[in-house]
C-alpha cells in the first residue's frame, strides 16, 4: 500500500503578506505593473520637465525646515541676535526670526539660501519646459490641457515665489509689496478698498505677513501639488510626446521602460539636481537681508530689483510714459497702471490659449504624438521668438536703472530705447525667425535630394569637374523629410449659401499661418535624385 506524503506550506514573511493583503484590497500591483511599462523616450530636452519637479521637492524639503523656525508676526521687537550691526535696531518679529535662521539656526543660511535657489530654478525649468513644449508643437491635441494646467502652474509659481520672498519684512521684500500695493490701488472704484482688504488697513497694514505666509506654506503648495499629479497622470494617459525617427508613429513610443530603468535614472538625476543645488547654495548669497535692514522707504534707491521672474511687470510699470493718469467722476484714472495690466493680462491669456487658437486657425483636429522641428513651423516658431523678446525686453527695463549707471547712461535715454524696442522689436524678431526657419527648411531640402559636400572633387571623362556628395543614411534623411505640410484653409459657404465674418478671419490667419512654406520632398523627387546620383 503506498502512502501520500503531504508537504508543509510555507511560512510567507511579514513583508510578503502585507503586501499581499494591500494588493487584494487595492489591486495596486496592476496599477504599478501598467505604469512600469510606459515607454519614457530619452532625450535631453525632456529632462527639463524633471528639473522642475525635482527643484519642488528641494523646496518641500528645506521650506519644512524653515518653517520650525520662521515666526510669521509683523509685531515691532528690538534684534538681540548675532548679527552685531544690526542689534538694537527695531524690526517685525519676522525679519529678526529670518535673522535668526540665518545667523543662530546651525545650518539655517545653507538651508534658506537653498530654497531661495531652488525657488529660482523651480520658475526657470517652468519656463524652459514650456518653451520646448511650444517650439515643438508638443502642445495639439491632446494636450492641450496639460498645457493649460502647466502654464497655471508657471504662474502659480511666480506667486509662490513672490509670497515668499516678500516674507522676511525686509527693505527689498517691503519695496515689491509697496509696488503691488500701488497697482491695486490704481485699479478704479476697487482698488483703495481691494488694498484694505489685502494688507488689512493702509500699507503695511496689521498682518500682510501672516495671510502671505498662509498662501505661502498652504494654499499655494497644495494647488501646485495637485496640478503637478494631474500634469503627470496626463503625460502617462496621452504618452510622451518623441521626436521623429525611421519605424516610428504616432502611437509608437519608443524608449526604456519607466520601471526599473528610468525611475532609477530619475533618482540619480534627482540627487543630481538636489547636489548642483546644495552647491550654489553654499558657494553664492542670495537675498542677504542683513545688507537692506528692516523695510524703511526712506533709503530706497537705485538697484532695488525683485526676482528675475517679477522683473516683467516692473518692466512694464517703468515703460509707461509720464502723465497717463486724469481726474474724471470724481476718480483719478490711472493709465500708468490699467496699460500694463491689461497689456499683461492679454499677453497671459494669449499664451495661455494658444493650443486652441492655433486649431481654431489651422483646421487640424488630429491627434499629434510626434513632435515638430521648429524649423518645420516657422509661423509659430516666428511668434513664439516675438513672445520671448516682447517678454525679454519688459525683463530687461526691470533694471533700467542698473543699466544706466553701469554703463553711465541717461535714464531717460534707456528708457526711450527701451520703449522703441518693446514696439519694434517683437515684430523683427518674428520676421527674422521666419525668415532663418525657411532658410534652413530649403538647406535641408538641398540636403535630402543631393546628400553632403564630401569635399572630393573628380574629373568626368569629358574634362568637367564635379563635387562628390555624400548620400544620407536613412535615419538622417527621416529627421529632414518626416513632417507634414498644411496649406491655407478655403472658404467654403455654409449650409445658407453665405460667407461669414469668423469665415474670412480664419481663412485670412490660415492664409498668414501657411503661406510662406516649403513643401517636403515627394518619393518622386527622392527616386529622381537617386537615380541621377549612381
Amino acid at each position: 500500500m503506498s502512502t501520500a506524503t503531504t508537504r508543509a506550506p510555507q511560512r510567507r514573511t511579514f513583508t510578503a503578506a502585507a503586501s499581499n493583503y494591500i494588493d487584494e484590497r487595492t489591486s495596486v500591483s496592476t496599477f504599478v505593473k501598467e505604469l512600469g511599462r510606459k515607454a519614457f523616450p530619452d532625450h535631453w530636452s525632456f529632462l527639463l520637465g524633471e528639473v522642475a519637479l525635482f527643484s519642488f521637492l528641494v523646496i518641500l524639503i528645506t521650506g519644512t525646515f524653515l518653517t520650525f523656525f520662521f515666526q510669521a508676526s509683523m509685531a515691532e521687537v528690538e534684534y538681540e541676535g548675532s548679527y552685531v550691526p544690526l542689534k538694537g535696531v527695531e524690526m517685525s518679529v519676522a525679519m529678526a526670526s529670518t535673522l535668526d535662521i540665518s545667523f543662530d539656526i546651525r545650518g539655517g543660511l545653507f538651508v534658506r539660501q537653498m530654497h531661495h535657489w531652488a525657488a529660482l530654478m523651480f520658475v526657470a525649468a517652468i519656463g524652459l519646459h514650456m518653451l520646448r513644449i511650444f517650439f515643438t508643437g508638443a502642445f495639439r491635441k491632446p494636450r492641450e490641457l496639460n498645457w493649460v494646467i502647466g502654464f497655471v502652474m508657471f504662474i502659480l509659481a511666480m506667486g509662490e515665489g513672490f509670497t515668499g520672498y516678500s516674507l522676511p519684512d525686509d527693505l527689498l521684500s517691503g519695496n515689491g509689496l509697496r509696488i503691488i500695493d500701488g497697482m491695486i490701488k490704481g485699479i478704479p472704484l476697487i482698488g483703495t478698498w481691494t488694498s484694505f482688504l489685502l494688507f488689512g488697513g493702509e500699507f503695511p497694514g496689521t498682518d500682510i505677513v501672516g495671510r502671505l505666509y498662509s498662501l505661502h506654506i498652504l494654499l499655494l503648495p497644495v494647488i501646485l501639488l495637485a496640478l503637478i499629479a494631474l500634469h503627470l497622470m496626463f503625460v502617462v494617459v496621452h504618452k510622451h510626446t518623441q521626436y521623429a525617427a525611421p519605424g516610428r508613429t504616432q502611437q509608437n513610443a519608443v524608449g526604456p521602460p519607466i520601471l526599473p530603468i528610468y525611475a532609477a535614472k530619475a533618482g540619480g538625476f534627482f540627487f543630481l539636481v538636489f547636489g548642483v543645488l546644495a552647491l550654489i547654495a553654499s558657494l553664492f548669497t542670495i537675498n542677504p537681508i542683513w545688507n537692506y535692514g528692516p523695510y524703511d522707504p526712506s533709503p530706497v534707491s537705485a538697484g532695488t530689483q525683485p526676482d528675475w521672474y517679477i522683473g516683467f511687470a516692473d518692466g512694464a510699470l517703468r515703460l509707461i510714459p509720464p502723465g497717463w493718469e486724469f481726474v474724471l467722476f470724481d476718480r483719478t484714472w490711472s493709465f500708468n497702471i490699467l496699460v500694463p495690466l491689461v497689456g499683461l493680462g492679454l499677453f497671459i491669456a494669449t499664451v495661455l490659449i494658444y493650443p486652441f487658437i492655433e486649431a481654431w486657425v489651422t483646421g487640424d483636429k488630429r491627434e499629434h504624438h510626434i513632435v515638430d522641428r521648429p524649423r518645420n513651423a516657422p509661423t509659430r516658431t516666428a511668434i513664439g521668438a516675438a513672445g520671448v523678446t516682447f517678454y525679454a525686453v519688459l525683463w530687461a527695463a526691470a533694471s533700467s536703472d542698473i543699466i544706466a549707471t553701469h554703463f553711465k547712461l541717461t535714464m531717460e535715454g534707456v528708457i526711450h530705447s527701451l520703449q522703441a524696442l518693446l514696439i519694434v522689436g517683437p515684430f523683427i524678431a518674428y520676421f527674422v525667425a521666419k525668415r532663418v526657419c525657411i532658410a534652413l527648411q530649403k538647406k535641408d531640402r538641398e540636403i535630402v535630394l543631393h546628400g553632403y559636400e564630401s569635399g572630393r572633387i573628380v574629373k568626368l571623362p569629358g574634362g568637367e569637374f564635379i563635387e562628390v556628395h555624400q548620400p544620407l543614411d536613412e535615419y538622417d534623411r527621416w529627421k529632414l523629410v518626416s513632417y507634414e505640410s498644411y496649406e491655407p484653409l478655403m472658404i467654403r459657404p455654409n449650409a445658407r449659401g453665405k460667407i461669414t465674418v469668423g469665415q474670412r478671419l480664419r481663412a485670412g490667419m490660415s492664409r498668414w499661418f501657411f503661406e510662406d512654406r516649403i513643401a517636403p520632398v515627394t518619393k518622386g523627387e527622392l527616386e529622381a535624385a537617386h537615380h541621377e546620383h549612381h
